[in-house]
């Protein structure tokens, strides 16, 4: 294992304490756990809050999305690992601004728990809280159970809508509602060819040989839908494009945002030969390309490999998707959707 760090078991929080020296001006910690980071500015009286978490080793997937027109907290736990309850409850305490509080996050087991425990809490201190859970990897479930699916990149979709309909002061129920729309039109699939290494374990997340990939892998190794010999752009991105495109019934003329995420050791270049055979494949089939975003969006370390995403979209969600966002990871400009 090679890395530059001072020791394993303080690989999380040294890269927090690194965050928040570095980025001041937007973030701090929690008040009583390091763990947790929001908003410099938040609560935001009068507005609906959103908090949002999960393992670290996935930047800027979760800690990145906090931001203006974004969430305003999160809660961070150890690499691939869930964060506690008790973490998930001080952020959402913080950030709550006296209309509620909206959980968005993956669908994994132990991030589920956690962020029921801390809704539990909340609760017990009348805070309304609602929860979105995020599950867009359709290699992990048929679209008939497309809810027991794995939570990844098409998250972007999901803060941006939620932060946006959040900033425009609709009520929690509202944007329960509008996130949910966009999470149900939500389809992602990945390619890996390399993989990562946990520090605490010092081990890769699994084996592959140095001709093959794995269509369908998840962001923590887990096992995809086929390996084969590593493939050309062209024949990797039709795969994953016309699969997302089934899943979520696009037909032609209907309208896609677009999301060519980096696993961690992609260089741009490739993300970008990917984008170009999307864009081609998509206007041969005549499915208009709302917008396309490329780069690094949920990581898996140093995982060789990328994702597509795709979010069927309308009016309203074109409207959300539109608004002006900030975080020291993410910018969007008001407007700048394409």
């Amino acid at each position: 294992m090679k890395k530059i760090m001072n020791t394993a078991d303080q690989f999380v929080d040294e890269a927090l304490e690194g965050i928040i020296c570095t980025h001041w001006d937007a973030l701090k910690f929690t008040q009583h756990d390091r763990r947790g980071v929001v908003r410099r500015r938040a609560p935001a009286k009068g507005k609906v809050a959103i908090a949002t978490g999960g393992g670290a080793g996935h930047l800027p997937l979760f800690l990145g999305y906090v931001g203006e027109g974004l969430a305003d907290g999160v809660s961070v736990g150890n690499v691939f690992t869930s964060p506690s309850a008790d973490t998930m409850y001080e952020v959402a305490r913080e950030i709550e601004g006296g209309e509620g509080v909206l959980f968005l996050y993956g669908n994994y087991f132990g991030d589920k728990m956690n962020f029921e425990v801390a809704k539990d809490m909340l609760e017990d201190e009348d805070i309304k809280t609602e929860s979105v859970i995020i599950s867009d990897d359709i290699a992990s479930a048929s679209r008939d159970k497309w809810q027991e699916r794995r939570g990844v990149a098409g998250l972007y979709f999901a803060y941006k809508i939620a932060g946006a309909a959040a900033a425009k002061g609709h009520s929690l129920k509202e944007i329960k509602r509008v996130t949910e729309k966009a999470a149900e039109n939500l389809a992602t699939m990945g390619v890996a060819i390399s993989p990562c290494t946990i520090p605490e374990s010092g081990r890769s997340t699994f084996e592959i040989g140095e001709n093959e990939m794995e269509i369908g892998m998840g962001i923590h190794g887990e096992p995809g839908i086929e390996r084969d010999t590593l493939q050309t752009a062209r024949e990797i991105t039709k795969q994953i494009v016309d699969r997302l495109l089934s899943d979520i019934n696009v037909r032609a003329e209907e309208e896609v945002a677009v999301l060519i995420n980096g696993a961690g050791a992609t260089p741009l270049e490739e993300l970008y030969i990917v984008a170009n055979e999307t864009n081609k494949l998509l206007h041969s089939y005549e499915i208009s390309i709302y917008s396309m975003k490329v780069g690094e969006y949920a990581t898996s370390l140093e995982m060789g490999g990328c994702s597509i995403s795709m979010c069927k979209v309308d009016e309203e969600l074109k409207e959300l998707l539109e608004a002006g966002a900030y975080s020291p990871f993410i910018r969007h400009e008001e407007g700048g959707s394409k």
